[in-house]
């Protein structure tokens, strides 16, 4: 929250408090669409989002909120650039207070209706051109958040990774490693993952499938230790007339069902995020199709 020294400039002093008044018209609004909490945690399986799936709609942190209590979605992964804009609305320009209260705000505004932000994606993170400064200042922001990692694209090669397995290991924070097609079933068993302990996998089922051809549940069985989260998402494997399309859950070769099965059967306790990739029939929208799969995963985990 904004810490007030004894004395505040009319501008700071109006500027935090329009910033807090919005901040609680906004929970109550969506208190209002929420009777209840959000609950996605179903047998011991906490099913999330990633904010990317509502990329169609507007997508400030406040309209991000709406749609995952709409969904009855109680843990998210959230987009950085949303998580930034909404950060300097409500850091005072005049400098009262710490940089990071607007992200304690921002935890505070999802935590008070339910939802909780496990993770946020900051994907140039640890880039060459990414001052060490920056890289500090996305940890920082993850720990104002609550979030237990970051997120950030597969590297190329090991460099990236040991630059940043001490920054990781240091903050406390883990840096998960998202997979396109690129993934292999041997591509953990190198070295990527040697270089720090608070370095993992944010492993993309559907691309995994996609990729490979093979089963998703041996890698996830091998790896589990160090997994943070899962994309869920379904897809069909490669073929000579298709490539490999994203699909409604079930109606793909990537087994999600299965999956959670699994994760229900193991007590595995990491985050299962939605990724909608498939395309939105006519007539839906990203919020009624996040909530279809939201009720394909709780079926799936009854």
């Amino acid at each position: 929250m904004i810490r007030h020294p004894g004395t505040l400039s009319r501008r700071s002093f109006i500027g935090s408090a329009a910033a807090f008044t919005t901040a609680a018209v906004l929970a109550r609004q969506v208190d209002v669409i929420a009777d209840e909490k959000p609950n996605s945690n179903f047998g011991g399986v906490q099913i999330g989002v990633i904010t990317y799936s509502y990329r169609s709609l507007p997508c400030s942190a406040e309209e991000l909120l709406t749609y995952i209590t709409q969904c009855g979605i109680s843990s998210v992964e959230l987009m950085g650039d949303a998580a930034e804009e909404f950060a300097k609305r409500h850091t005072p320009e005049t400098g009262v207070g710490g940089p990071m209260d607007g992200y304690v705000a921002l935890r505070k505004l999802y935590n008070d209706v339910g939802v909780n932000i496990h993770i946020v994606k900051f994907g140039d993170i640890g880039e060459d051109n990414v001052p060490d400064e920056r890289n500090d200042y996305y940890f920082q922001a993850a720990k104002a958040l609550g979030a237990k990692g970051i997120t950030r694209e597969l590297p190329e090669d090991v460099a990236l990774a040991k630059r940043l397995g001490p920054m990781a290991d240091k903050n406390e924070i883990v840096v998960g490693f998202h997979n396109h097609t690129q993934i292999t079933p041997t591509t953990y068993d190198g070295d990527i993952l040697s270089y720090g302990k608070c370095l993992g996998i944010n492993l993309d089922i559907g691309h995994y499938v996609a990729g490979t051809g093979e089963p998703v549940i041996p890698m996830i069985e091998k790896h589990h230790d160090r997994i943070l989260s899962l994309h869920l998402k379904d897809r069909k494997k490669k073929s000579l007339l298709s490539g490999a399309p994203n699909m409604p859950f079930g109606e793909g070769d990537t087994q999600v069902a299965e999956v959670l099965q699994f994760m229900k059967k193991n007590k595995m306790t990491f985050p299962c995020d939605i990724e909608l990739e498939y395309d939105i029939p006519e007539g839906s929208d990203a919020v009624k199709e996040v909530t279809r799969c939201v009720g394909f995963c709780k079926a799936a985990l009854a």
